[in-house]
């Protein structure tokens, strides 16, 4: 299903999960299954929807798909239920509260994983990932994205425009 242009790379058959929960390659070509398998974004955040790297259980890739467009829609939707668990970066949908006292900043919003207020300290714990997109690093390390300033509400944008 998926064309691989290097040659040392194959191409993703089929992906499913064992009974311990752990995600199953069928690698074109390939004599077995393989079993434990990872899902892994090459580049998180500049293309995060592109270049997704399917490794072996010890870490070497076996497949790389240059978009999620490349396999079944059964495919798609385990690897895309594989990385939203192993990253947990909530996307900020709407920002109900924000201030900045005393040089740390405290947002509260809403995102799609529910309700949250976070803070942060300086403008350094932002990360302008494109004129429309950031992610924000809490005084915990926790990251949050604002995928598309452009989506959230005017009141919203008006709290945040200064990190854009």
């Amino acid at each position: 299903m998926a064309e691989q242009e290097n040659d040392n790379q194959q191409s993703l058959s089929k992906l499913e999960r064992n009974s311990k929960g752990e995600l199953v390659a069928h690698v074109e070509g390939a004599d077995e299954p393989l079993e434990n398998v990872k899902v892994a974004r090459c580049f998180p955040w500049s293309l995060s929807e592109r270049y997704i790297s399917i490794r072996n259980s010890e870490g070497k890739e076996i497949v790389l798909l240059e978009t999620l467009d490349a396999v079944s829609a059964e495919i798609r939707k385990l690897i895309e239920e594989e990385l939203r668990d192993k990253v947990f970066i909530p996307r900020i949908e709407r920002i109900t509260k924000y201030s900045d006292d005393f040089d740390v900043v405290s947002i509260t919003a809403e995102t799609d994983r529910g309700s949250v207020t976070f803070q942060m300290r300086s403008r350094r714990d932002v990360r302008a990932l494109s004129p429309t997109r950031a992610i924000f690093r809490d005084v915990d390390g926790n990251l949050y994205e604002v995928p598309d300033f452009n989506a959230l509400d005017r009141a919203s944008q008006r709290h945040i425009e200064q990190y854009f």
